[in-house]
């Protein structure tokens, strides 16, 4: 088989389905594919959404195969699970809030077909207005930490735009086409990483085996990225997020370089959020909150506790009266 779509959703439901219909539109009938959903423990019916799509669909929903948990765990488990699973040569991972755009699969496989040493391949995300976002970059070190804190992100850290397929650091697998073997030779993905720097880590890993990380600007996707978009300081959501650009430095870089990343952080938030108290329409509190939890990425609770959380109740509601 050629190429196996991997789909992974949580309460997502309306873009789930979305999703579904994209693929279903832009699939490359010269490809020999399946589709995978797997749904973390929803609680909105996407389960019952996505079983009513694929026979709604017929042909090509046919053969979807729909792995529903009943406990929530992170994204990269999630995204290993459906790496496990699939059948393919190549394996897509799709975020249920990425819409392909035609010609995105073809532009994915081709570059992997024609470069043995490319092991993972990324598409152009686009803002829901279709206004290109970035998408690629340099893989985290001192030297990008640096960059970021004398804001030359964009000019030395930032790796997509452009016509130019390239190789690059790092990509999203908001919408990130990957050899299923290259996958399993590292392990797929860190679980360590709940959810965050998770594709960060498998694209560093995939390197340092030896593979080559590609931008493919002709593969367009929409991404509804909720934090991109949403301005509001969710602390738990904000939480995750340093934490596992925290541990990706521990990690590849030790405790020492993690420590001035974490200041470096800290201050490039700082700045933003005097600069967004004077400026108009910018939110101070919103910055405010990225430097606290950039510099102490240990301190709240994220994700991973709201998922415990969730775990925790389903247990003792299936457990009924006894449990009390």
């Amino acid at each position: 088989m050629d190429l196996t779509y991997c789909v992974v959703n949580t309460n997502g439901r309306d873009d789930l389905v979305a999703c579904l219909e994209a693929i279903a539109s832009t699939h490359p009938t010269e490809l020999e594919a399946e589709l995978l959903v797997l749904d973390n423990a929803s609680e909105d019916n996407s389960a019952t959404a996505v079983r009513e799509w694929a026979e709604g669909r017929g042909g090509f929903g046919a053969g979807l195969r729909l792995i529903a948990l009943d406990r929530r765990v992170g994204k990269a488990a999630n995204d290993s699970q459906l790496l496990y699973e699939a059948r393919g040569e190549f394996c897509l991972l799709l975020n249920e809030d990425s819409e392909l755009r035609p010609g995105a699969v073809e532009a994915l496989v081709g570059v992997l077909r024609a470069d043995p040493a490319a092991v993972a391949s990324g598409a152009q995300l686009l803002a829901p207005d279709e206004t290109p976002r970035p998408c690629a970059w340099r893989l985290p070190g001192l030297l990008t930490s640096i960059a970021s804190a004398l804001f030359l992100h964009r000019v030395f850290v930032v790796q997509s735009g452009g016509h130019e397929t390239r190789e690059v650091g790092w990509v999203q697998s908001a919408a990130m086409l990957v050899r299923r073997d290259a996958a399993e030779r590292v392990g797929y993905l860190d679980a360590a990483f709940f959810v965050y720097s998770d594709e960060t880590d498998f694209c560093k890993r995939l390197h340092d085996a030896g593979g080559r990380i590609l931008y493919v600007p002709a593969a367009r996707a929409v991404h509804h990225e909720q934090l991109a978009t949403d301005r509001t300081p969710d602390q738990r959501r904000l939480v995750e997020f340093h934490r596992n650009r925290d541990r990706y430095m521990r990690k590849h870089h030790g405790a020492s370089i993690a420590a001035v990343a974490r200041g470096l952080a800290a201050w490039t938030y700082a700045v933003r959020a005097v600069l967004a108290a004077v400026l108009p329409d910018r939110d101070s509190d919103f910055y405010w909150a990225h430097a606290r939890s950039a510099l102490r990425p240990a301190r709240g609770e994220g994700l991973r506790e709201a998922a415990n959380a969730f775990n925790e109740k389903q247990t003792r509601r299936e457990a009924g009266p006894a449990a009390s």
